[in-house]
């Protein structure tokens, strides 16, 4: 037996008890006449005592053991005389009688500790050590349960989990495809899944009504700390429903989820139209753990000489409560290079602190007098020490620079709580987005958005300018500025379906080639139907306050999509290339 107790189980009540433990040496500490080890299993850390003068030949096998080693005893349960408050199984210690070597190991690269001093790239080349520290355990025994409690709501709802396929067909919409060779047909290919948007249609056709799936992914597209090559889904879609009960299924999804896996009871999603959210915010993904709302200024600042301002499509702010004070020249001038990084790209930043004595001091203050300045800061509310900071130029570049900027003040003004956690539902997207480069519409979720009912005859009978004004039935669920999850009420007709390949650019031989099969399904009685995809890994991230899904993953990629552990992506054999009939010279020259 190589164990009758893990390393997190025994208590003070277990004293006196002969068990068996077996482990990893986290550390090892030599006092002369005793050695103390930490034995660490997946569920805790328990302390092992070698006394010498009870065998010195037992203390020194003990003492000869390096970190990480894997080591099976025997002993009995004691009370250990210096308890540690800070380890469930501090007031217990094992005096060993026996010790068995089952695996002696090499020095690991970086400390297994929670803080550790191993780098990124390091961390994922040994991510099986890496994996041993307990906040990257913690993050996937979360995981687990996470996906454990999504699947028995969503079963008690009715919902059906049905896999779909891996190996697919490559369209041309969206991110870029993974692509894979097919042996049994030279030159042609698979693609894997960006999602299994048309399958969970079809299944909806199919008469399936509720289906889910946690589901892998994959998108060959440039990555972030809150982006994988592949990554997860919890994919859901229903039939014979409207906007509204997909709103209120999966707000009570998320309700549930947060209670069961954090304890914390969220209230009702507050609604939000995306024209709104940009106009308030600058952003469809809006942090609303603070105010800081934009106020635009146009018609109070323009006309007065300043010709930056003059001559701005737009120009808007935000009122950071209480910085006036705080803020030095040095710190404004830090803050106005670090919006006009190339990220950013604002040309400038112009202040006006409301001084408590009633004045003003302003970076346009040779423009515009205190009376001027007075309504500035009665537009934004502001009270004496607060700060408005405001930017001008292209309605929608100065928009999202007032986002970042907004964000920024948040983090520095310490208004993102930790373990507070803000969602709202953000609804009624536009259908298309008009592409000038490449002079064609572009669909704004994906091609299988409904239109808003109200719009379906414009779209069907519009010109190109309607088209630029349609609305869809779309919806966003955001928690604290990051997009959770994503859906839409689909298109359940061929006719419109046709139509909106026609203004995504499709020639009829294009949209047959590519989705013939849903278009075919459509002509068998397909149902209203709409359904939602959840980043799964996001959601574990942002449930936990980080900002990075890495961690959620067992084996992530580093930011060039590569697998430090097994170093993939990597050539193959020349056999397999002759296999799929695939000619690497070729393709280089």
């Amino acid at each position: 037996m190589y164990r009758t107790h893990n390393c997190g189980a025994l208590r003070i009540e277990d004293e006196g008890k002969e068990v068996t433990l077996s482990g990893w040496l986290q550390a090892s500490r030599d006092f002369g006449g005793m050695t103390f080890i930490d034995l660490r299993d997946r569920y805790g850390i328990t302390q092992l005592v070698f006394n010498t003068d009870d065998n010195d030949k037992l203390a020194e096998k003990a003492q000869k053991l390096g970190r990480e080693s894997v080591i099976r005893v025997q002993g009995v349960v004691k009370e250990r005389s210096n308890k540690n408050p800070n380890r469930p199984t501090g007031d217990i210690e094992i005096e060993v009688k026996s010790l068995d070597i089952l695996n002696e190991s090499k020095t690991p690269p970086f400390t297994i500790e929670d803080e550790t001093d191993g780098g990124d790239d390091l961390r994922m080349k040994y991510r099986y050590l890496d994996i041993r520290r307990n906040p990257v355990k913690e993050s996937l025994i979360f995981r687990s349960k996470l996906a454990i409690e999504t699947r028995k709501h969503l079963s008690d709802q009715n919902f059906v989990e049905v896999e779909t396929p891996v190996l697919i067909k490559s369209t041309p919409e969206g991110a870029r495809d993974f692509v894979v060779p097919s042996r049994m047909n030279p030159g042609q290919f698979y693609a894997l899944p960006q999602s299994p948007q048309t399958f969970k249609q079809i299944l909806m056709v199919a008469g399936m009504d509720r289906y889910f799936q946690i589901v892998k992914c994959f998108r060959d597209e440039d990555l972030r700390a809150d982006r994988q090559p592949e990554f997860t889904q919890i994919d859901c879609e229903m039939a014979f429903v409207t906007q509204e009960e997909i709103l209120n299924t999966f707000e009570d999804l998320t309700k549930h989820l947060f209670k069961a896996m954090k304890g914390i009871d969220l209230p009702d999603f507050p609604r939000m139209e995306y024209d709104e959210a940009l106009r308030l915010y600058g952003s469809d993904k809006p942090d609303l753990r603070f105010g800081m709302q934009f106020v635009e200024l146009n018609d109070l600042a323009k006309g007065k000489g300043f010709g930056v301002f003059d001559s701005a499509e737009l120009i808007v702010g935000i009122c950071a409560e209480g910085q006036a004070e705080a803020y030095s020249n040095k710190d404004i001038k830090h803050l106005t290079e670090w919006m006009q990084r190339p990220q950013i790209g604002a040309k400038g930043l112009v202040y006006v602190k409301v001084n408590t004595d009633g004045t003003f001091k302003s970076s346009v203050g040779k423009f515009y007098d205190d009376e001027t300045l007075k309504t500035w800061a009665e537009k934004f509310d502001a009270k004496p020490g607060d700060m408005l900071l405001i930017l001008s130029g292209e309605a929608e570049k100065t928009r999202k620079q007032l986002n970042e900027l907004r964000l920024e003040m948040g983090r520095k003004m310490g208004l993102m709580k930790e373990g507070d956690f803000k969602p709202l539902w953000v609804v009624d997207f536009p259908l298309l987005e008009w592409d000038e480069e490449s002079e064609r519409f572009h669909a704004m979720h994906h091609p299988f958005t409904s239109p808003k009912k109200a719009d379906v005859d414009r779209m069907l009978n519009g010109d190109h300018e309607t088209m630029k004004s349609l609305k869809a039935d779309a919806y966003d669920l955001v928690i604290n500025g990051s997009e959770i999850g994503g859906g839409s009420i689909r298109i359940h007709d061929r006719d419109l379906q046709s139509r909106n390949f026609d203004l995504l650019g499709f020639t009829k031989e294009e949209a047959q080639a590519q989705f013939g099969f849903l278009l075919g399904a459509f002509e068998y009685g397909a149902p209203p139907h709409g359904g939602i995809a959840f980043g799964f890994d996001r959601l574990c991230a942002v449930m936990n306050g980080q900002s990075s899904i890495r961690d959620y993953i067992a084996f992530p990629k580093n930011n060039q999509g590569r697998d430090m552990m097994i170093d993939a992506p990597s050539p193959i054999d020349q056999v397999q290339l002759d296999e799929l009939k695939l000619d690497l010279q070729k393709e280089k020259v």
